[in-house]
Formats: C-alpha cells, sequence, structure tokens
C-alpha cells in the first residue's frame, strides 16, 4: 500500500527538499508518495512582525488541511518558526487521523538527553525563540532543567561555504560552555559534522530526527506495517 505524507514549508532551498526527501525515504522507503506545500509568506510574515500573527497561522493550518484533504496519511511541519502553530493544530490531527508531526520535536528531546547545557544555533530570532521554548517544555515534560545558550548568527546574502564557516566560527564560541548543540533550522543540517567535528560536542540537526518521528507516527496510526 502505498504511503502518502504532506511535506509543509515556509521557505525552501534545493539543499533542503533534498535532505528532508532524502530523510523520509530512507525511513519510508522508495515508494513514499510525498505531497509538498509551501508558502514563504508565512515566514516573511512571522520575519516582519516577529512573532506568528493570526493570518500566518491560519494559512499554515490551511496548508495541513490541504495535505489532509489530498489524501496525506501524516503530515511533516518543517519550519521551527512556526512550530507552535502544529502543536496547536493537534487536536484536529487526532480527530481527523491525520498526524501532524514537528520536524524539530524529536530533535529537541534528543538534546535533552546527550546534556543539561544546550547550545541553539539559529540564524533568525523568530526561529531561535521557539525552538527554545520546545527544548524547555520537553526538558519540563522529561523531568530535566536544562541551560540554554544562545548561537544567533547573521547569515544574509552569504553562500554555503561562508555561511558553513560562520555557523562553525558561532558554535566554537559556545562549545566550552554546553554539551550538545542544536541546529534550529533544516538547512543547518549539512554542517552538523563539521561542528561536531571541530567541537568534539555532538551537535543535531533536526531532518533526520522529523522523519524518524514521522515513520513512528505512521506506525501508531496503522498506516505503516512493521
Amino acid at each position: 500500500m502505498m504511503t502518502n505524507v504532506g511535506l509543509v514549508y515556509t521557505s525552501t532551498t534545493p539543499e533542503l527538499i533534498e535532505l528532508v526527501e532524502q530523510e523520509v525515504k530512507k525511513q519510508l522507503g522508495e515508494d513514499v508518495h510525498m505531497l509538498t506545500y509551501t508558502d514563504p509568506s508565512i515566514l516573511a510574515e512571522v520575519r516582519e512582525n516577529g512573532y506568528v500573527t493570526c493570518n500566518a497561522a491560519s494559512r499554515l493550518i490551511t496548508m495541513f488541511l490541504a495535505a489532509a484533504q489530498d489524501g496525506a496519511d501524516a503530515v511533516l511541519n518543517i519550519c521551527s518558526s512556526v512550530g507552535e502553530v502544529a502543536d496547536c493544530a493537534q487536536d484536529v490531527a487526532r480527530f481527523i487521523g491525520v498526524p501532524i508531526v514537528r520536524i524539530d520535536e524529536e530533535m529537541c528531546r534528543d538534546a535533552v538527553r546527550k546534556g543539561s547545557r544546550i547550545g541553539v544555533l539559529a540564524t533568525l530570532p523568530t526561529t531561535l525563540e521557539p525552538t527554545k521554548n520546545t527544548i524547555r517544555r520537553v526538558a519540563r515534560e522529561m523531568g530535566r532543567q536544562v541551560t540554554l545558550v544562545d548561537g544567533l548568527v547573521e547569515a544574509f546574502g552569504l553562500d554555503q561555504e561562508q555561511f558553513k564557516n560562520l555557523l562553525v566560527g558561532k558554535a566554537l564560541e559556545i562549545c566550552a560552555d554546553v554539551d550538545v548543540i542544536l541546529l534550529c533550522q533544516g538547512s543547518m543540517a549539512y554542517c552538523e559534522q563539521l561542528i561536531t567535528d571541530a567541537c568534539k560536542k555532538p551537535a543535531v540537526s533536526s531532518p533526520r530526527y522529523g522523519a524518524i518521528a514521522l515513520k513512528e507516527a505512521l506506525r501508531n496510526k496503522g498506516a505503516l506495517s512493521e
């Protein structure tokens, strides 16, 4: 039986799409059918206002529902800046039987498992703050206390090589004060191993965690055999 998954983006790069689809196929097989939904105006509005507005949240939820209407067995929300909207949509997801999975939640849980001092790297305050909220929430659920160390970088206009150097440099700045380094944005994932090697500390990024969580949601639903 064909498995259909909805991939919901608020911004894309070819590298991010390739990485997410690669991780989803790794977990669900080459035959998985991926339905892609993108609305860059959502992230633009969030950045402009500094928070998730009513209109931005509504458009995101509309994409979740469009995926369900188009036959998705589960939905993967790929933008951490609006992850809390996915949290708020969970009652609807349960009612309609289409799980909405956050790409970053299991990553945050694993970071808490790896250490109590977590460095959080991001290029946008609107991604940094929601991710920190998620880390604190999952830490509370796990009965643990954490200290978060901000690693906000300005990456506008940089090419991939410049971005790698900037991110590794910021990681090196904070690595003495942390046990693990978390990369807020899925588009940072290609720097994960570089940071791990440079800092001699574990680094985590979201696409592989999101794909694993998506697989687990499908199994729990009974839409995927063991």
